[in-house]
C-alpha cells in the first residue's frame, strides 16, 4: 500500500491523464455492459494484433531492461478501445460522451475525485519530506 501512495505522489501529468481515461472507460462500460463472448473476444484479438504492432515499434536493438507498465498499456489500450466502440455502438455517443449527461457527471466526478485524492497524497508527501 505504501508503493501505491508513493507512485501516486511522484505521478506525473500524462500518467495521470492516463489514468482518467482508464476511470472514463470502467465508468461508461459499468453502464454499457455486454456479457456477450463475440466482444470481448474480438477486443482481445485487435489487442493482440494492435499491441504487438505498438511493441514491435517502440522496440530497438538496445537490450534494456524492459517496461512491463508499457508493455501491458500497449496491450490494454487497444482491448479498451475496440470494446469500447462496440459497447457504444448505435448508443447515441458523440465521440466518447454519452447521451446521458447522468453518466458523463459520473464519468467527470469519478475523475475529479481522482484528481483530489493525487493531490491530496502530493499535499501530504510534501509535507512529511
Amino acid at each position: 500500500m505504501n508503493s501505491l501512495i508513493q507512485y501516486f505522489a511522484e505521478i506525473k501529468l500524462d500518467k495521470t491523464i492516463l489514468w482518467c481515461y482508464l476511470i472514463w472507460y470502467v465508468v461508461i462500460v459499468s453502464f454499457y455492459f455486454d456479457p456477450s463472448f463475440k466482444i470481448w473476444s474480438n477486443s482481445i484479438g485487435i489487442s493482440a494484433v494492435i499491441g504487438t504492432g505498438l511493441m514491435l515499434s517502440v522496440s530497438s536493438s538496445k537490450v534494456d531492461e524492459q517496461d512491463y507498465w508499457q508493455t501491458f498499456r500497449l496491450y490494454f489500450m487497444p482491448f479498451c478501445v475496440s470494446s469500447f466502440a462496440a459497447l457504444i455502438k448505435e448508443k447515441g455517443f458523440i465521440v466518447f460522451v454519452s447521451p446521458k449527461i447522468e453518466e458523463d457527471i459520473v464519468a467527470v466526478l469519478s475523475c475529479l475525485l481522482f484528481l483530489l485524492i493525487i493531490s491530496v497524497i502530493k499535499l501530504a508527501n510534501k509535507k512529511f519530506v
